[in-house]
């Protein structure tokens, strides 16, 4: 089986990245602009090609031929919990950044991945963009919206649209995305059983009163939002964001055998799917609530990525 090359844009901390290793391609290539998330990418994956800095000031001719290009471009843009401002926001304007790193190495496919809400920001005209400016650029597209809960066996309710662009019509005739799975576990069965320290716990929080009439069902998780409290489907996480970094109101909470307490970020990191190896600094906890909530659901990844080296060898087999 051929060894594919990747390179990722706006790594974070190498979720994507974490993807495709486990399925034997070689990183060659990856930039971040986010100090804490550089350093967490360096725990995982090394220093040897991860470049800190800004993508508007790198010098194309310094990034490396690849076979596949990965870029989870900011989605807060486009976030149906944001403000929606897309392509007038600076973060939505990354994606032509994308493009042009593109256009300039060629890769042979491209692969997104953003808040599902990009399908019908600005009345579906956000993606028609996309596709068009990809059309420009040589190439054929595709896209899908996945839920971790469907798609990745991870009791997380997370809808993203993962978009994968091909240089050759025949690699895409050859893809499919990956079918639905059935959910095995629930959030419970990925949250510790012993007791954690009092920073996670809720007792004597302002809203406590409330939250006990609120919290009648010890199945769920629940979370605050800007309207209020909010509770999750029987079993299932709600969507962990990067405002758990901000605000640890956004870090979901639930009854353990003590108390209410806050999920840890080992828990968060679990429903994204990361390995239990997988190293965050202990320094900046804030920080590594932010990654994670940024971050991907490394199973669904996984499984598009399977899909998409199958068909990449299938082409490559038939060539021969």
């Amino acid at each position: 089986m051929t060894q594919y090359t990747v390179g990722s844009m706006f790594a974070g901390i190498g979720g994507i990245c974490l993807a495709f290793k486990q399925n034997g391609c070689k990183l060659i290539w990856a930039n971040e602009i986010d100090k804490y998330a550089c350093k967490t990418y360096r725990l995982n994956f090394g220093d040897d090609y991860l470049i800190e800095g800004d993508i508007q000031e790198i010098d194309l001719d310094s990034i490396p031929k690849m076979d596949i290009l990965t870029a989870g471009f900011p989605c807060q843009a486009f976030s149906s919990v944001g403000l929606k401002k897309g392509f007038e926001d600076p973060r939505g304007n990354l994606f032509f950044e994308t493009a042009r790193v593109i256009n300039h190495i060629k890769p042979r496919v491209a692969f997104f991945e953003n808040v599902a809400n990009l399908l019908k920001h600005d009345e579906g005209k956000t993606i028609e963009v996309i596709k068009n400016t990809l059309l420009k650029l040589g190439y054929h597209g595709t896209y899908k919206v996945m839920n971790a809960k469907l798609y990745g066996n991870i009791p997380q309710q997370r809808n993203r649209i993962y978009i994968l662009a091909f240089k050759n019509e025949e690699d895409l005739a050859h893809f499919h995305f990956p079918e639905e799975i059935p959910l095995t576990k629930t959030a419970f069965d990925l949250f510790d059983k012993d007791k954690k320290d009092d920073k996670y716990y809720m007792d004597g929080h302002r809203m406590w009163n409330r939250m006990m009439e609120y919290m009648t069902d010890r199945k769920r998780v629940y979370r605050f939002t800007d309207w209020g409290l909010s509770r999750g489907m029987e079993g299932i996480c709600p969507t962990l964001l990067a405002a758990m970094g901000s605000r640890f109101e956004r870090i979901p909470f639930f009854y353990d055998d003590y108390s209410v307490r806050l999920m840890t970020p080992r828990e968060c990191a679990r429903l994204q799917g990361f390995p239990e190896d997988f190293k965050f600094t202990d320094k900046y906890e804030k920080q590594v609530y932010k990654q994670i909530g940024n971050s991907v659901c490394i199973p669904v990844v996984d499984r598009i990525v399977k899909e998409l080296l199958k068909a990449l060898n299938e082409v490559d087999n038939e060539q021969i």
